[in-house]
């Protein structure tokens, strides 16, 4: 390829892209990654000639996104709750709506409150890092079933200090010590094995087991209810996301293994997206 300034490669990446929605977004966020630089410096210094090294790069990069390789594994990190988590392949990539998790712990719990958490299904560390950080007195037990993703969250808990959350290699509660919790939280695999949304965007790359559960999405989902009370202090909050036509029936699942004070929430398109309830 000729020498392109920094605008003309963006252009050219963008018209490369033209499946995606965000194909111009797309083409910037990977060429700063490229660069080092952030976005702001794209727009500062159009005219500036790219190498052919760079050049050669950031076409490999743009040709992954065209496969539809996820963006976050292409740079290796996703912003969450306004902070940077290192992901790979091995991790499920946080998402905005996870983020409503974290909005209403803070509905339940004061900032300076005491009190401890246990995130089953940690992934990338985002849900019980993010907590440890809020809640600077929390004390937060971190779990998930594959040690690559362990590996990961003790990365992103490294590298955002927060040095406080004990992490545990457990198939959910199976080798968490048997004590109590004030908050269970979790975003479980919660897709069923036959959903065609699995065949389309960044979740064809995302870890099956991070995604994907049986009984229609809610055998994990199931276990973690289950199992929640022996591992919840008396009025212990568990709390998680879910999909969302899976409202109706956890609620009732709740109900009926006694859960009290139940609530559901919805995410920013207004589905039902995460359901709260207390020990029975």
């Amino acid at each position: 390829m000729a020498s392109l300034t920094i605008k003309e490669a963006l252009k050219h990446a963008s018209n490369s892209l033209h499946d995606s929605d965000t194909s111009e977004l797309d083409s910037e966020v990977l060429l700063a990654y490229l660069l080092k630089k952030n976005r702001s410096y794209l727009r500062a210094w159009p005219d500036r000639n790219l190498s052919t090294e760079e050049l050669d790069a950031y076409q490999q990069l743009i040709e992954q996104r065209k496969s539809g390789q996820p963006i976050a594994y292409l740079t290796g990190e996703r912003e969450f709750w306004s902070r940077p988590f290192i992901v790979s392949p091995d991790v499920l990539i946080p998402r905005p709506d996870t983020e409503l998790l974290i909005d209403i712990t803070q509905q339940k719990f004061t900032p300076s409150q005491a009190f401890s958490i246990l995130d089953l299904g940690t992934g990338s560390g985002a849900i019980a890092i993010t907590l440890a950080l809020e809640f600077p007195n929390a004390l937060v037990t971190a779990v998930d079933s594959s040690a690559k993703a362990l590996a990961i969250a003790n990365k992103n808990s490294q590298r955002l200090n927060s040095h406080k959350v004990g992490f545990i290699h457990s198939d959910w509660f199976k080798q968490v010590p048997t004590q109590a919790f004030d908050l269970i939280v979790s975003n479980p695999p919660y897709i069923c094995q036959t959903d065609p949304h699995l065949l389309d965007g960044d979740v064809r790359f995302e870890p099956n087991s991070a995604l994907i559960a049986m009984d229609q999405g809610l055998l994990d989902i199931k276990n973690i209810i289950s199992n929640a009370p022996v591992y919840l202090k008396p009025n212990g909050i568990l709390l998680f996301e879910h999909g969302y036509q899976q409202g109706k029936p956890i609620k009732s699942l709740l109900e009926l293994l006694g859960f009290k004070s139940i609530e559901q929430f919805q995410d920013i398109q207004g589905h039902t997206r995460a359901t709260l309830g207390k020990k029975p």
